[in-house]
């Protein structure tokens, strides 16, 4: 039977090969065991008598037959939404708060060989090909991503990854989302999707970014030149009006601010807008957050157009880099984020990802040097350097 509880206990440990973990300033979970899996798409999620939410329902029905008074769901969404979830019902739930955690990373380094995927040359030239698409206006913004593939010598430690993730963003949305093939999706994302608690929620989007400085003027300089370039300020307002026009039918109150303010992670600035309102009973927080999902900070605006070029650009498939993490419950809250500065984990290989939105006045060379600081959050978790993965 789940247990919904404040554990009063610092936890040192947990199962990285069942255990599902979300840090949040707002509230914290470690969910165990797996009573079963939900892999339906969420690409009618919006609508709450469409098939996803429907599959929903059934899901806490199930569970509280079988003895759970207060179902979740856990676990990872995919970048797109038509392909299957990796979702799943927990057996037990603790409730706690961050600073409960103390998972201790592991003395031994990582040791591996790391490929960037595609190369330099070659990425500059998708954002190219994206530019070009937006002087024919075929979108106004595309957000192209990367990976690196590190071969592992060993198997990794995925607790100690996780502590290690933990230690150095321990302020960020940090989760652990054990996946049905066995492998680990591991980030610390500095983006809420949205939060909802109630009849209110919170949206919390990033777009725009600049690579924080040692020296303490510097960094302050760092900030202030992000928040008065015009380059970045019209990334994020194409994101705003996107959002705007995607909650506005499905709120009330919408408060969304003119004007972005100043995030930072500790390696990053970004330009944040904090946005709330207030559903209606029949939304949850995957109403929610399927209605938003790909935001165009992970795609671009227009969506479809932006995806359907993405899909020709990048060599790649997605899958769960670009997606959401999170957890709901039965009676409509929940927290979502998005699955960036994160890795895949399996047996012998850690892939990362990041992305950069393309906007007309974008660089393609400063567009690989910015996904290169984006990934250096897992890189320094690994204990390694973007200088010494092969191009």
């Amino acid at each position: 039977m789940t247990q919904l509880i404040a554990q009063p206990d610092i936890i040192d440990q947990f199962n990285p090969a069942d255990d599902f973990v979300f840090l949040s300033d707002h509230q914290s979970l470690i969910a165990r065991g797996n009573l079963f899996r939900i892999s339906t798409p969420v690409s009618d999620g919006c609508d709450p008598t469409g098939h996803f939410q429907t599959e929903l329902k059934r899901a806490f029905t199930h569970a509280q037959s079988a003895g759970i008074k207060h179902p979740i769901i856990v676990g990872a969404i995919p970048f797109d939404t038509r392909l299957p979830s990796a979702l799943y019902v927990p057996q037990q739930v603790d409730w706690l708060s961050r600073q409960q955690i103390r998972i201790k990373p592991s003395s031994s380094p990582l040791s591996g060989q790391a490929t960037q995927y595609p190369d330099k040359n070659t990425f500059e030239q998708m954002v190219r090909d994206a530019l070009t698409a937006m002087q024919t206006r075929q979108a106004d913004k595309i957000v192209l991503s990367r990976l690196i593939h590190v071969d592992c010598h060993t198997t990794p430690d995925r607790q100690s990854l996780f502590a290690s993730l933990n230690e150095q963003n321990p302020s960020g949305y940090n989760f652990h989302v054990p996946l049905p093939d066995g492998d680990s999706l591991i980030g610390a994302s500095p983006e809420l999707l949205v939060r909802k608690h109630g009849s209110e929620f919170t949206s919390m989007p990033l777009a725009g970014s600049a690579k924080r400085a040692a020296d303490s003027l510097a960094d302050e300089q760092i900030g202030r030149q992000l928040m008065s370039s015009e380059k970045n300020r019209h990334e994020h307002q194409l994101v705003i009006d996107d959002i705007r026009r995607c909650l506005a039918p499905l709120s009330h109150d919408l408060d969304i601010p003119s004007t972005p303010v100043l995030s930072q992670t500790p390696i990053l600035w970004h330009l944040a807008t904090r946005i709330h309102g207030i559903a209606p009973p029949e939304s949850n927080a995957l109403t929610l957050a399927s209605a938003l999902h790909p935001t165009p900070a992970l795609c671009g605006v227009p969506q479809e157009n932006a995806r359907q070029l993405i899909e020709a650009i990048e060599p790649f498939e997605r899958q769960l880099f670009g997606g959401i993490v999170g957890w709901a419950d039965e009676e409509g809250n929940g927290e979502w984020v998005i699955a960036i500065r994160c890795g895949r984990v399996s047996q012998q290989q850690i892939s990362l990802f990041a992305g950069a939105g393309i906007v007309p006045d974008s660089d393609p060379e400063q567009e690989w040097y910015e996904t290169g600081t984006k990934l250096s959050t897992m890189l320094n978790v690994l204990g390694l350097t973007g200088e010494g993965a092969k191009q």
